[in-house]
């Protein structure tokens, strides 16, 4: 796996790609177990551009969270549970490593050219950052997602979007 530090944007860590990932396998996880579902369906009930999500789903199947079939009666769904997804696997294979800055990152550590890393001051507030992060999707489930009641979102978070 590559290292996409360039493609994030200013606005968050997850990118389109991530993003619409979650949403295509929170889609498939909320079918019967082992229906698949069409790559035109998920993109229209989840506001997807379909090549783009074809891409996703290729990327996705060749990381083994899903199983497709070709034809007709083909489509696409979930290779394992949902309750045995973890949400920060999902990330790190669509968009790459957690941590804000390549010095910070565990996968795809790259050192700094421009500062000492034992003094850096921002080095360490990112590595606190890229754990934060870590612990909630490492310890999150795709069903655990799918299911969560969205009134239990923390108050405090929720003024501030």
């Amino acid at each position: 796996m590559q290292a996409h530090w360039g493609l994030r944007t200013d606005s968050g860590m997850l990118t389109k790609k991530g993003k619409y990932g979650l949403k295509a396998l929170v889609h498939l996880s909320s079918l019967p177990a082992g229906q698949l579902a069409f790559v035109n369906d998920i993109a229209v009930a989840n506001n997807i551009p379909k090549k783009f999500l074809d891409a996703i789903l290729g990327e996705l199947r060749n990381a083994g969270f899903v199983q497709s079939r070709k034809g007709k009666e083909g489509g696409y769904r979930l290779a394992r549970p949902a309750a045995e997804i973890k949400i920060g696997h999902v990330v790190r294979v669509l968009d790459g490593p957690l941590a804000p800055i390549p010095c910070a990152s565990r996968t795809q550590y790259q050192r700094c050219e421009d500062c000492d890393e034992a003094t850096c001051q921002v080095r360490h507030m990112m590595l606190e950052v890229r754990q934060a992060i870590a612990e909630v999707l490492d310890n999150r489930s795709l069903a655990a997602m799918r299911d969560a009641d969205n009134d239990d979102f923390p108050a405090e978070l929720t003024s501030q979007i």
